[in-house]
């Protein structure tokens, strides 16, 4: 990528939308915690600079501070709540604990013209932001002018025009400032000159060349899972590297209903992919019985997932690589605020799970992309829209739709009620309006009464979001008539389950999966 932005990361949950609001415009950016460094900062060569929010107060000691690194870059620099507070600090302004909070809704007041929201907000108006700070910057910095206020930031919005220098006390990147995208996309194009040209095709020629180069001859190992992003990951290689790539499934035996067959013919079949396929259900369901904390099963699986691997690749010989389909909001959730961006809200079994006895370099060519981005570039590379549009499925599979100890009788239990309930959402024709659907099996019993006799059995959650990203989410509003009728459908069909239940809650405060 010629344009570069970097996102500087000082803790806050949203920092990915960042990102997200930027490509969206065409412009290319990655996140880097605050502390980065000043050799990776300029080695990256940042065309602007955007400072995010963050949990802590300017008003500590020990809080981030913004790298004086930035401000002599000589390029522009957007920080944003708490980046706008490190920006005034680190520039000579103060920061003071502020005596009128605002969390949520808020309306700006546009006092002046600014380069920031030319063509967007005209001095006189109001216009609706999401507020969220305790803090608030008390004094500017030379060379600094108010533009715009709001009844708990006298400093809303400030701007150096000379240097090309803004800071917003609210956060344009979320949903509930309507604005935001088109105030984000000001900065990059009209302030910092970006053209806005990057595109899937343009990733696609630049990840094929980067695969070539960083395998040369050598022979390529894939760990495929038949979800979008291993799947993706896989054709992508095999159109740079070819017969250099052989792809290893295993079947731990939380997999959905058909997953197996459905990788086989796909990869075997259509894609004439060298596919290694191993049945290791009983191996991983053994490792997992009586195992109840959720952070305890993937950490088990994803150990067992790289022994079993390990044993593939030494069957397949002469593999110098190993392929994953790893994505950036893995890579940033799974990194500490301590040491990096964000706090750790959940592992990922497939980052930092590569054992060094493996002796294997790691070739992540997704590891830049969101989800939304590989499935522009499934359908760039040509995969079919039952594979590219297909709803999320995490890599511990059942095991974390399953709370409390896993089972074989359980995981049967769920991966048919499971088919049910999708199926249903495909005959509705509702499949594509959900981000994610999926059915969870409660280590709950109910008394119920089938048949004039009495049950005792399992409780079965449905749940069904909608989202754009996964970082926040919604629970979708099917018709309460639609909710009967597949709860009537699994009672009936599904041993062991006499009670459906459904999810209503969004994320935050809920996240989407369930462990």
């Amino acid at each position: 990528m010629t344009e570069h932005v970097l996102i500087l990361d000082f803790g806050s949950q949203v920092t990915q939308l960042i990102a997200r609001r930027l490509r969206e415009a065409g412009v290319y950016c990655e996140i880097f915690p605050f502390d980065a460094g000043e050799a990776r900062i300029r080695a990256f060569d940042p065309k602007a600079v955007i400072l995010s929010g963050g949990p802590a107060s300017l008003t500590v000691e020990t809080s981030p501070r913004a790298p004086q690194t930035v401000f002599e870059l000589g390029v522009p620099i957007l920080g944003i709540c708490y980046g706008q507070q490190a920006m005034a600090a680190g520039l000579g302004g103060k920061v003071e604990p502020s005596d009128h909070q605002e969390f949520g809704r808020a309306f700006l007041k546009i006092e002046q013209p600014c380069r920031l929201y030319d063509g967007l907000w005209q001095p006189g108006e109001r216009h609706q932001v999401w507020m969220s700070h305790g803090d608030r910057v008390e004094a500017l910095p030379a060379g600094f002018r108010v533009v715009a206020t709001s009844e708990g930031a006298p400093f809303a919005i400030f701007a150096d025009e000379a240097r090309d220098y803004y800071g917003l006390m609210f956060h344009p990147e979320v949903v509930h400032t309507p604005d935001g995208a088109k105030l984000l996309e000001n900065f990059v194009k009209k302030v910092a000159g970006c053209r806005g040209d990057w595109t899937m095709a343009a990733f696609r020629e630049q990840a094929i060349a980067a695969i070539r180069r960083q395998v040369g001859q050598g022979r390529v190992i894939c760990g495929l899972s038949g979800g979008v992003d291993s799947s993706v990951a896989a054709v992508l290689i095999h159109e740079a590297i070819g017969e250099q790539l052989t792809c290893i499934f295993v079947d731990h035996g939380l997999l959905r209903q058909g997953e197996r067959e459905e990788v086989e013919r796909l990869f075997r079949g259509h894609y004439n992919i060298p596919l290694v396929a191993r049945d290791a259900s009983d191996l991983f369901l053994g490792k997992l019985a009586g195992v109840d904390d959720p952070e305890a099963k993937r950490k088990i699986i994803g150990a067992t997932f790289i022994d079993v691997f390990e044993e593939e690749a030494a069957k397949v010989g002469g593999a110098d690589f190993l392929a994953q389909g790893t994505l950036y909001p893995d890579v940033i959730e799974s990194v500490s605020f301590a040491g990096g961006p964000s706090v750790t809200i959940k592992s990922h079994h497939n980052v930092g799970g590569l054992p060094e006895r493996m002796r294997m370099q790691l070739v992540e060519p997704l590891r830049e992309l969101f989800k939304d981005e590989v499935r522009a570039l499934g359908r760039e590379l040509g995969l079919p829209e039952t594979l590219v549009g297909r709803h999320p499925f995490p890599g511990p599979g059942l095991a974390i739709r399953i709370p409390g100890p896993v089972t074989p009788e359980a995981c049967a239990i769920l991966r048919k009620a499971d088919a049910i309930y999708l199926e249903e959402i495909r005959k509705a024709g509702l499949y594509d309006a959900i981000w994610q659907a999926f059915a969870v099996l409660l280590p709950v019993k109910t008394v119920g009464v089938m048949g004039d006799a009495r049950t005792y059995d399992h409780v079965l959650a449905l749940r069904a979001v909608t989202s754009t990203d996964g970082m926040t989410a919604d629970s979708y509003p099917f018709d309460h008539s639609f909710l009967s009728m597949v709860a009537t459908r699994i009672v009936n069909e599904v041993r062991g389950v006499n009670r459906v239940v459904y999810d209503v809650t969004s994320k935050p405060p809920g996240t989407i999966e369930w462990e």
